[in-house]
């Protein structure tokens, strides 16, 4: 099942590189052939009071940009990167590193995560991404290749802590997906669109270890433009309390979400974890 897995992306992405409008065709045989992805969004966005089946479609879209440019990430190079992306608070971005104490980029599963770090180590400079890895080996060891082609070096999620900190004790940057639900053990309960959902603790706590800057950023598809925009978005201030803290973030990104509802990635099941007491709302 897994080698089926595998060759099956493979076959996907390179057919993708080849003809990008298949990329639209296959995230849309997606969506109808695991209905439980539309149905779990739809619990969602019913949940955060948001809209439905056209900010779903809007979301299958925006994940068929992100096939479509993962595909190219081979073609891709300092020299063309700028047909697909530009910068937006880049100074934001620069002014959190130049402290010296290095840079946690908060970021979320919205708009292009796949090309936000990618685009950023071509016009700018490498930096570090945390990444969980694939059940399926030899597809995460496929996809993370492709990922580390533009220079970013790839942190597992297994080893982050010790790796992160050593990356921003050197003054680096490292961006980390943190908008996932977690188990009760790992995270904290903060609002988020008004329900109680479980984050993780671990990137307040890397943040107040390390005394790194925090800078919300994200690549976001401008349709006037017809390419992306690398958002960096001025530092978020810590005050030292994880939970505090934690939401502090997790607002940020939400009114953020909120602008661009159907770029996020409503398949997951971001409420499952549920204070001790809560019945499941999926």
């Amino acid at each position: 099942m897994r080698a089926i897995e595998y060759w099956t992306a493979r076959l996907a992405i390179a057919t993708v590189a080849l003809f990008p409008p298949l990329a639209r065709v296959y995230i849309r045989l997606l969506d109808l052939l695991v209905p439980r992805f539309r149905r779990t969004a739809r619990k969602n966005l019913s949940l955060a009071g948001i809209g439905g089946d056209g900010v779903i479609d809007g979301m299958f879209r925006s994940l068929a940009r992100m096939l479509e440019t993962f595909a190219r990430f081979p073609q891709i190079t300092p020299e063309n990167v700028r047909e697909l992306i530009r910068y937006d608070g880049l100074e934001n971005f620069q002014s959190a590193l130049a402290r010296g104490r290095g840079v946690l980029v908060a970021t979320a599963h919205l708009g292009n995560w796949e090309l936000s770090a990618f685009a950023h180590a071509l016009m700018t400079a490498p930096m570090h991404v945390v990444a969980r890895p694939l059940d399926n080996r030899r597809l995460d060891e496929f996809i993370e290749r492709r990922r580390a082609m533009s220079g970013n070096r790839i942190i597992s999620k297994r080893e982050a802590a010790r790796e992160v900190l050593r990356a921003l004790k050197r003054g680096q940057a490292v961006g980390i997906l943190i908008d996932q639900n977690t188990s009760l053990e790992e995270g904290v309960f903060i609002d988020f669109f008004g329900i109680k959902a479980c984050a993780g603790r671990g990137f307040a706590r890397l943040a107040h270890h390390s005394g790194a800057a925090v800078v919300p950023g994200y690549a976001l598809w401008s349709e006037a433009e017809r390419k992306y925009v690398l958002r960096f978005d001025p530092e978020i201030p810590m005050s030292g309390g994880v939970a505090a803290d934690t939401q502090r973030i997790h607002s940020h990104l939400e009114k953020v979400i909120r602008q661009h509802a159907d770029q996020y990635f409503w398949i997951h099941r971001r409420w499952k974890t549920r204070p001790p007491g809560e019945p499941p709302l999926y």
